[in-house]
């Protein structure tokens, strides 16, 4: 680097010359000349060999700098641009005459491309790490004219970068721009454009406007895509241009290129977002294009898109709920012996909203982007998913959940921004994400702001079949070393036990177990959230009062003594004793509070005279003389207020006379809600959503309208150019290419495809329910399962009758050969082998002989008959199909076997006798229905629910096909159908088997209840103790599995026992009815301790019992669960069975 003059200054030549000099000075000019004439030829041309070597290492070291600039070697272009390329200019940044990129301006000024091909190089690559090059605006503008396409383009990046900086030399070189635009070259005329467009210069105003309308018309759709990114900067430098701006966009709304559609919907964002009516035309073909266009393009029309749909189509939930009352009138009309003739006619005669049919551009819209939930970029999905959100019907809006999920694998910013839309969500939607509540697990690894996010997401889906494991969670939380996340995680806890009854003891219970812990935070949120939950219900929690009085000493956080103060003067009737003693030592203390506590101090001084004056009136006017001079203006407010209202002295005013009511007035309990509550209010995905204010820019979403707009203005007829004469007569072909059109946006296309997304995303439930193996999977694989599902299904519809029906009757005989524990599969064969039957016509002997050959095959060497006893029924009661081959009668004679591996269980001890009502004949035309429990093991899975229905006919009619209808069941609950009854005689009964798996919830089956002629909507509701099953367990086992189930899954609580049920047999059979429990036999009956042991259903966790009589009338019940709500109620169930004579 250092070629031409060293460190000093002086020559290089000289360097060896110097050294001679200053040997000769001190060792004497004769004798080093004699040494060096006797030296040998060899060594003294040493000096110049190594000057030579390093004169050669510097050359190359200088050459390599010069090169490092464009990353890449420099051609050798000839022996005067080596001299160039290795001047000292380019490396010297120590030299006395360097001056910065001279020879980057060199190479521009001079006459050769290669150099400035390569000087453009370097120059680019300066700007792309960062490094300013605005210096060689002058030079490089120059070279703007150059014929070498190559170093145009460059040049033209370039001005792109600097013309906004450097806008009077920009102007010098604008009729160069101006020619650009006409170049051959697209690339050329997209870049003159571009910087042509930078140039913030009020005066070419025209110019612009000109390029703008002629780039337009452009061939290239790269150049109209760019003349789409010029609109809105001509808009923001002159917004007086918007009318002809806007027949712009009109005109590039009707490109039909992918590249040029999202550039376009974003210039008509940026510059008239009202005008709705332009994109009326352009609205099917943006949902057909959607696929296609690139990512930045997709956010951008997707966002725009919610905005029109909102405008354009009605509510459909709302119109949902419209339909949903209308069938309830209409089934729940008492009118029964009237015709369904004229029921139609009356019904016809009133005015009864129309029910909603979704209109066919809205369908269009929500089939276009589902696809796109599938796709790679977080930021589509996210845009599709708020579009699922504020446009779509409630049974679609769950199918977004699984890809929102999929999206918590990313970066952290990714899973943040996701996060916090899953928390608005969530907030309105809790069932949607119930079946992924793993996937909000917290991780060791998570940020804190990640952490709060998932609490908060947990917290929001919480419910009675959920709750046991996110408290579980939760108690692993509280042991964090992050004090914000800990004090989140016991606020999550109050919020639990403010929205589930059912938890509210267990979580009162572990808060109070968090009182002795020893970090001080952790108790001072755990004393605030119970004091919220105290206000709920502050009578049952008299000890928990007291207990918090004596901690008001050793607790110094002022909220946490801020709360303390305030429960002891609120409840002060619970502590009458104590608080007297708490006032005196906090007044004792007043000064050095914080001004929480003060203010506080002050209530309870004025709450404690008013119940108890003679303790307390010195304890307040020492109190108020110590406010009175306090530096916190609040606190000398409160003390003047309350000494004018308590100590008046000789003048009673009409507010000292109601001081009482005014101070002890009953105080609202607290209500806990979510902070993402009110988020909803904006638009998903917006800035505006994630700071939780109004940013600048954001347009607000509209309300749906009232009334649907006309359809027709978004209906688009082409005349096609090549039509024929021929065509145009033949108008059978042209009706039905039209009918063809109608049908593809069809009612009956969009109900079949409804079912369709229903039926995904009950899979997707179901598919999330069997573990967490499927949820730690890649969600690329199920996205490829619904996609192939989808294009089977295009496939099936664009098939012929005879080979559909040739595939179902194929699929029909590989379903029936499949497990028959599959419920899925025999739902399936049903829905598909009835609209056969119908259609078939009477066949010969010879077939229906063949047919019931097969049919023998199919039954498994078993021909099972009717035999119920004579007294149930004397109607046969025919199956539906061939996959029902069980009638109700032996069904019920069949309930004891078992179609699974598993053990059974023990058997029933105790029947239950209590019968529900399913359907009354005063509202249903004479059919009466009622239900019970037979407590034995359904034959349709072990994890449901035998369920006897008993109908019975008391109309004067024949009653025929009464079988269930749909189904409306919480997430992850199944129910079997029993076979159609094809016929009820007068006054005769029958029974039928259902079976339902309650996922070990209290929620109830709904479903409607059909005949041939009505629909009745039904409701089965299983008592806690019908959701067990016995199991035998020894003594030694009971007690080992009762020690891993306490803390919260432990539930206690003293009861009186009736006279009647206070002899052994009779306790243990009340116990029996109540509950499918079984009975422990027990190594000490002397104790009177009856332990009772059984399992859930549907999960098989362990329910144990224990009922221990402490004295004569007296007794404790305690139960141990892991399912919680089913302990905490089972509990109450047999207080209340053992209380009733």
């Amino acid at each position: 680097m250092f070629r031409s003059k060293n460190l000093t200054g002086e020559p290089r030549e000289s360097r060896g010359g110097n050294m001679l000099k200053s040997f000769t000075a001190k060792f004497g000019t004769v004798h080093v000349a004699d040494v060096i004439k006797k030296l040998p030829e060899k060594v003294v041309a040493i000096p110049g060999r190594v000057e030579a070597a390093m004169h050669r290492d510097y050359e190359k070291m200088a050459a390599d700098s010069s090169r490092s600039y464009a990353n890449e070697k420099t051609p050798s272009t000839g022996s005067g641009e080596a001299d160039i390329a290795a001047d000292p200019a380019s490396g010297g940044f120590f030299a006395t005459d360097y001056k910065k990129h001279e020879d980057l301006k060199a190479m521009l000024d001079g006459n050769k491309d290669g150099l400035k091909l390569e000087a453009m190089k370097r120059i680019i690559g300066m700007i792309a790490k960062g490094k300013d090059a605005s210096d060689l605006f002058a030079a490089v503008v120059k070279n703007v004219v150059s014929k070498n396409i190559e170093i145009k383009k460059l040049v033209y990046v370039y001005l792109v970068r600097y013309a906004e900086e450097q806008q009077d030399l920009a102007l010098l070189s604008i009729s160069t721009f101006q020619k650009g635009l006409k170049d051959p070259n697209q690339l050329i005329r997209a870049s003159a454009l571009r910087v042509l467009s930078s140039i913030r210069v009020h005066m070419i105003v025209p110019i612009m406007m000109l390029a703008i309308k002629e780039s337009v018309n452009d061939m290239s759709p790269y150049v109209r895509k760019t003349a789409a990114h010029a609109i809105p900067k001509l808009y923001n430098m002159d917004p007086e241009q918007k009318d002809q701006l806007v027949e712009v966009i009109e005109k590039l709304l009707a490109d039909k290129t992918t590249l040029v559609a999202g550039s376009t919907v974003m210039a008509f964002e940026d510059v008239c977002p009202e005008r709705i009516d332009l994109i009326h035309k352009n609205f099917r073909k943006l949902c057909n294009l959607l696929i296609d266009v690139e990512e930045w393009g997709q956010v951008i029309i997707i966002n725009m898109l919610t905005r029109y749909s909102r405008t354009q189509f009605l509510d459909p939930n709302k119109a949902d709920m419209i339909q949903e009352e209308a069938e309830r009138s209409f089934y729940g009309s008492e009118h029964s012996d009237e015709d369904s003739d004229e029921k139609e006619a009356k019904e016809d005669g009133e005015e009864v909203k129309k029910p909603y049919i979704m209109d066919a551009d809205h369908r269009l819209l929500l089939r276009s982007v589902k696809p796109l939930l599938q796709s790679r970029n977080a930021s589509v999905v996210m845009a599709v998913a708020q579009l699922y959100h504020h446009i779509a019907p409630k049974n679609e809006v769950g199918i977004i959940a699984k890809p929102l999920v999929r999206l918590l694998r990313s970066h952290r910013e990714v899973q943040s921004v996701v996060l916090s839309n899953v928390a608005t969500m969530s907030a309105n939607r809790r069932g949607m994400f119930e079946p992924f509540l793993k996937s909000f697990f917290v991780r060791s690894s998570d940020a804190t702001h990640i952490r709060l996010l998932k609490l908060e997401i947990m917290t929001n889906i919480a419910s009675g079949t959920s709750i046991s494991t996110i408290l579980r969670e939760l108690q692993t939380y509280v042991t964090s070393s992050d004090k914000a996340f800990v004090a989140a995680t016991i606020q999550a806890i109050g919020r639990c036990a403010s929205n589930i009854e059912e938890v509210t003891e267990s979580c009162m219970n572990g808060l109070m177990g968090l009182m002795s812990n020893r970090d001080e935070a952790v108790v001072a949120e755990s004393v605030v959230v119970i004091r919220k939950l105290l206000q709920m219900n502050p009578t049952g929690h008299k000890e928990i009062i007291r207990h918090m009085t004596k901690l008001a000493d050793a607790i110094t956080v002022p909220m946490a003594r801020a709360s303390i103060l305030w429960l002891i003067g609120e409840y002060s009737d619970n502590v009458p004793k104590m608080a007297p003693d708490v006032l005196r030592k906090m007044a004792k203390g007043f000064i050095n509070e914080e001004d929480i506590v003060k203010l506080q101090i002050l209530n309870l001084a004025a709450k404690l005279y008013l119940t108890n004056s003679k303790q307390t009136k010195l304890l307040l006017q020492y109190v108020l003389n110590l406010a009175k001079y306090d530096q916190n203006y609040d606190i000398r407010d409160r003390a003047r207020f309350f000494r004018h209202l308590l100590l008046p002295g000789d003048k009673t005013t009409t507010f000292s006379k109601h001081a009482k009511k005014i101070i002890l007035a009953t105080k609202p309990a607290p209500v806990i809600e979510s902070v993402f509550k009110d988020r909803d209010q904006f638009q998903l995905g917006s800035l505006s959503h994630m700071i939780n204010a109004k940013a600048i820019g954001y347009i607000e979403l509209p309300d749906f309208p009232e009334e649907a707009p006309d359809p027709s203005a978004r209906v688009v007829e082409e005349a096609l150019p090549w039509t024929n004469e021929k065509e145009k007569r033949t108008g059978s072909k042209s009706k039905k290419k039209a009918k063809a059109t109608k049908s593809f946006y069809s009612s009956s296309e969009e109900e079949s495809e409804e079912e369709d997304d229903d039926e995904e995303e009950s899979s997707l439930e179901e598919a999330s329910e069997s573990g967490s193996g499927s949820e730690s999977g890649s969600g690329s694989d199920i996205d490829k399962d619904e996609s192939s599902d989808e294009e089977e299904s295009d496939e099936e519809d664009e098939s012929e009758d005879a080979s559909a029906s040739s595939e179902d009757s194929e699929k029909s005989t590989s379903e029936s050969s499949e497990d028959s524990s599959s419920e899925e599969s025999e739902s399936e064969s049903e829905e598909e082998i009835k609209p056969v039957k119908k259609k078939t016509p009477q066949k010969s002997s010879k077939e229906q002989k063949k047919g019931k050959q097969k049919a023998e095959s199919t039954m498994q060497l078993l021909d099972f008959g009717d035999f119920g006893p004579p007294g149930e029924s004397s109607q046969p009661v025919t199956p539906a199909g061939p996959t029902s081959m069980l009638t109700p009668t032996l069904a019920k004679d069949l309930q004891g076997l078992s179609l699974s591996d598993k053990p059974l269980a023990g058997g029933v001890m105790f029947p239950s006798k209590e019968t529900f009502e399913l359907l009354n004949r005063v509202n249903s035309g004479g059919l009466s229905a009622t239900y019970r429990f037979p407590r034995s093991t359904c034959i349709y899975s072990t994890t449901m629910v035998a369920v006897e229905v008993t109908f019975v006919n008391n109309s004067s009619a024949k009653i025929q096909n009464i079988s269930i209808g749909e189904t409306k069941l919480a997430a992850g609950m199944k129910l079997h159908e029993f076979p159609e009854i094809t016929n009820l005689s007068v006054s005769q009964s029958t029974t039928a088997i259902i079976g339902i798996d309650f996922r070990d919830t209290t929620q109830p089956a709904n479903f409607e209840i059909c005949t041939e002629s009505r629909k009745f909507s039904v409701t089965v509701k299983a008592p806690i103790g019908e959701l067990l099953q016995p199991i035998a367990l020894s003594e030694r086992d009971f007690l080992g599995q009762q020690s891993k189930l306490t803390g919260m899954n432990e539930h206690s609580d003293k009861c009186d026992i009736d006279a009647s049920n206070r002899e052994e047999k009779d306790l243990i059979r009340c116990v029996g009815e109540t509950a499918n429990i079984q009975i422990v036999p027990a190594s000490d009956p002397s104790k009177l301790i009856y332990r009772f042991s059984g399992r859930t259903v549907s999960a098989g966790t362990s329910a144990l019992l224990t009922v221990q009589v402490l004295s004569e009338g007296k007794a404790r019940i305690t139960s141990n669960c892991e399912k919680m709500v089913i302990g905490n109620m089972l509990v109450k169930d047999i207080k209340k069975a053992l209380g009733k004579a």
